[in-house]
């Protein structure tokens, strides 16, 4: 079966990192948050502004008005969720999807019938899908998910790692032996979602850049910068879309403030910012090491 085909930026340079964000990390963002709290308009226009190269599910005219790249996400359960989502992301002008694939219940015939049936219309529409390491999915565990490499190599992922990391308690028994383990997957990984977790919580701020669990998710990032470096043609690109997600929906952690409000633990935009920092170093250290 044909590899899902990686996006490519139409150029014959050598391959190149194209750092986005995920949009709902601009949901909401509470009234000390440095980031945009307007309109559409204004929230797009930010994000350009602070040098994001495209947005996960963004508005598609904004996007084209300001120059920004446009992927696409959704939750596909079963055969045949992709046929009307297709056709509008091609004609929306979408760089690839993420997608989460089932809901990690289904037996090895079933997950085997799913990513078939992603991998055959990801090439029927020349349009790269990439399956979400994510919990409540086919993902969901290590395990599963190299043993879904042996039978689909040609399987692409989009790296998103504090589910394993937090979910997995990845650190519980020596992270190392894992992440030779889990090889087969960053050889795999086309995109990130970036978030940084502890062994506890799947989101938190990061102050310290050199905290242990931060140095941890820059290897796996490094890893997945490797491996696709080591397949990539010239104009690939591998698409690192920063996704912090607010408090309502139990991804940001909370605090109590000093009048006895709870509110959001830091600032998810300055966050990215810091994001943007740290996953630029991760690429040029791969780029040495490779």
């Amino acid at each position: 079966m044909k590899a899902i085909k990686n996006t490519n930026n139409g150029t014959n340079n050598a391959p190149t990192l194209r750092i986005d964000i995920n949009y709902n990390t601009c949901d909401e963002l509470p009234a000390f948050s440095s980031g945009p709290k307007g309109n559409d308009k204004e929230k797009h226009e930010a994000i350009a502004k602070a040098g994001f190269k495209g947005i996960q599910d963004g508005d598609p005219e904004l996007c084209k008005a300001l120059g920004l790249e446009l992927t696409a996400h959704a939750r596909i359960n079963q055969v045949g969720d992709l046929d009307e989502l297709m056709p509008k992301w091609k004609q929306g002008n979408y760089n690839c999807a993420s997608i989460h694939l089932g809901w990690g219940m289904e037996s090895d015939a079933e997950i085997d019938n799913l990513v078939s049936y992603v991998l055959k219309i990801s090439e029927k529409y020349d349009f790269p899908i990439y399956i979400e390491t994510h919990r409540a999915t086919i993902t969901q565990d290590l395990w599963r998910t190299v043993e879904l490499t042996k039978r689909f190599p040609e399987v692409r992922f989009n790296g998103d790692f504090s589910h394993w990391y937090t979910g997995q308690e990845m650190v519980y028994g020596g992270i190392e032996n894992k992440w030779d383990y889990i090889q087969p997957v960053f050889n795999r990984v086309r995109f990130m979602h970036g978030r940084i977790g502890n062994p506890g919580s799947i989101q938190v701020d990061v102050k310290d850049k050199n905290a242990e669990y931060v140095q941890h998710f820059k290897e796996m990032w490094k890893r997945s910068f490797l491996g696709f470096l080591k397949s990539a043609n010239p104009g690939d690109y591998i698409c690192f879309t920063i996704e912090l997600l607010k408090a309502e929906i139990y991804y940001e952690r909370t605090i109590f403030n000093q009048d006895g409000e709870e509110i959001e633990e830091g600032d998810r935009w300055q966050q990215a910012l810091l994001y943007k920092k740290i996953i630029e170093e991760c690429w040029d250290s791969a780029q040495k090491e490779f």
